[in-house]
């Protein structure tokens, strides 16, 4: 299942949500494979982040909202992509419960600004819209959720990525199919890796308690998650949009996930025991908002129509999150941390 590295020299690609965790990882992938990439986001909204870490600033980068449709309609006619990634999102359960109104803005009308943007440019050969495994009505069973599976979502965020969804699908139905131009979403699970330091999520809470030598402390510790590195659904997107833009598969919408779920109590004794300085969790005892407990995806179809299958397991995956930090933590170089992992992956994908 390796990437076509023809396909991607050169290519013009618009990377939404270039300056969060997930998409600087993105651009450094697609430069390093010698990609033409603008990228479309908010300015970093945490410091430290990995957008400055890994200097990305000195790349082509255009700070914008995607809710302002002349802004990211001039992007789209300055660079004419050929491959647009949409990952840009309000992606934090807690913060869409805090300000409903900018997950439901952000993630819905932002999704359709984008394709209605893209709507008349004549250069586009794909475009994949990343949502998330919150998308699925989670009846809270853990039975691994499937493509077909019903879309919905009880908290605020999680029903913003339902109805991207919805819309996605619409306008690739409406404006994309008669110009057989394949428009389709990708579902993952939770994404772990060095350089995330956003609000409210696990790795940061347990890297910046270790970081202080303090306890960590777990809201939800039995709370089960598909787990994977952020480089597994990553290089599920390169592998999609790819064969989408090669017409070699045709397909509205796939899961990328690990081969199973594990408990927060889990991830965080294992981070610890790798980190090895005898940390402990403490139960956070304050009221917390409401929370899916388990949540699984089956990923069979992306393993029969793109040869995508997990390749770090859960112990690797969170010993190459340790080692990122510890780098980070110690002063190193963590850009060139990043381009070897990513190369490490990407050799991986070549081999499996």
């Amino acid at each position: 299942m390796s990437l076509d590295l023809d396909f991607w020299r050169g290519k013009r690609v618009l990377l939404t949500g270039h300056t969060g965790f997930k998409g600087a990882w993105m651009y450094q992938w697609l430069r390093l494979m010698g990609a033409d990439v603008v990228g479309f986001a908010l300015a970093p909204q945490t410091n430290p982040n990995l957008y400055d870490l890994l200097n990305l600033g000195n790349e082509k980068s255009c700070i914008g909202d995607l809710r302002d449709l002349g802004a990211v309609q001039s992007v789209v006619a300055q660079h004419q992509p050929e491959v647009v990634l949409h990952l840009a999102a309000q992606a934090l359960v807690r913060k869409s419960y805090r300000d409903p109104l900018e997950s439901f803005s952000t993630n819905v009308m932002g999704t359709a600004n984008l394709l209605e943007a893209l709507r008349d440019c004549p250069s586009l050969e794909a475009v994949l819209v990343v949502t998330s495994d919150k998308a699925y009505e989670n009846d809270e069973r853990a039975v691994p959720f499937h493509e077909g599976n019903a879309l919905g979502g009880k908290d605020p965020y999680s029903a913003s990525k339902g109805c991207q969804e919805i819309v996605t699908h619409s306008y690739a139905r409406s404006f994309f199919s008669g110009k057989s131009i394949p428009v389709a979403t990708a579902r993952a699970g939770n994404v772990i890796g060095g350089g995330d330091w956003s609000e409210d999520r696990l790795m940061t809470d347990v890297i910046s308690a270790l970081y202080r030598e303090e306890e960590v402390v777990l809201r939800n510790p039995l709370a089960t998650r598909p787990w994977q590195h952020v480089l597994e659904p990553l290089g599920g997107y390169l592998l999609f949009v790819q064969k989408l833009a090669k017409k070699e598969i045709s397909l509205p919408a796939l899961n990328f996930g690990p081969n199973g779920s594990a408990s927060v109590q889990t991830v965080v004794e294992e981070v610890c025991r790798l980190w090895g300085d005898g940390r402990r969790w403490v139960q956070d005892e304050a009221d917390q908002p409401a929370e899916a407990h388990a949540l699984a995806l089956d990923i069979t179809l992306a393993a029969e129509e793109l040869g995508w299958h997990p390749l770090l397991g859960f112990e690797e995956t969170l010993q190459w999150i340790v080692s990122w930090h510890k780098t980070h933590k110690d002063g190193g170089d963590v850009k060139r941390m990043t381009l070897s992992q990513i190369t490490t992956f990407q050799s991986l994908l070549a081999g499996s």
